[in-house]
């Protein structure tokens, strides 16, 4: 069996969102807190882990509003980029 940490619960999520908002490497926050980075770095990773969504969760009424919002605009951006090749190709040809 492991022996007890020394570190909290409370001091542990303290320093992962030091990690995650400071734009300092995870060594440079480590070295910091008087951590070893390998610590704080597998504190970092366990942490997104739990963050992370399950894999077959449902979509938010949000992000399903979100993704049609960009599945239209990319319809309208390849539209745009199919129009600007015809244009190029028109213009490309030199009747002198």
């Amino acid at each position: 069996m492991a022996p007890p940490s020394k570190y909290s619960p409370e001091f542990r999520e303290e320093a992962v969102q030091i990690a995650l908002r400071s734009s300092k490497t995870i060594s440079e926050v480590a070295r910091e807190l008087e951590l070893n980075s390998e610590t704080l770095r597998s504190w970092v990773k366990k942490y997104q882990k739990q963050q992370e969504p399950a894999p077959d969760a449902e979509l938010t009424v949000n992000e399903r509003a979100r993704l049609k919002e960009l599945e239209r605009r990319n319809r309208e951006l390849e539209m745009e980029v199919t129009f600007l090749k015809k244009a190029a190709a028109y213009f490309a040809k030199d009747p002198r």
